[in-house]
This record gives C-alpha cells, structure tokens and sequence, in this order.
C-alpha cells in the first residue's frame, strides 16, 4: 500500500483527546490513529450510500425477479 504524506489542521481539544488514545496504547502514534479514524469514517459513509440504494429496490419486484422459473432447462450444460 503506497502512503502519503499530508498536512491537517486539527482543533487543538480533539488532538488532546487522540494523545491520550496513544498514550493509553490504544494506538502507536497520531498517523495511525487518524488513518484509522478517517477509514472508518469512509467506511461508514460508503455503507450508508449502499444501504440508500438498496433502499430504492421494490421488494416484491424483486421476489418476483427471484421466484421466477429462467429457463435453467434451456441452459447449456457445462
């Protein structure tokens, strides 16, 4: 995984609060913890966005789609 290096501006507060995860050893340094915190963040967003759109499926279109026989005799066999 190729990393780069970047400058961020953090409320002083919040930083306090990430130093001490570090020095409680919950992480080895203040890179880590905020690539893991801006992981999880992208994370949560990205699953959110797919919980959107399988909100916009019509259920019963759908089973229907499922239920329905696709010919799986007319399929080649392999």
């Amino acid at each position: 995984m190729t990393v780069h290096k970047i400058a961020i501006t953090i409320d002083e507060s919040l930083l306090k609060r990430v130093d001490r995860l570090i020095s409680e050893k919950r992480f080895p340094n203040r890179s880590r913890a905020i690539q893991e915190a801006v992981r999880e963040k992208v994370e949560r967003i990205e699953s959110n966005r797919l919980a959107r759109e399988l909100a916009k499926l019509d259920l019963a279109f759908e089973q229907k789609l499922a239920d329905e026989d696709m010919g799986a005799s007319e399929w080649p066999e392999y």
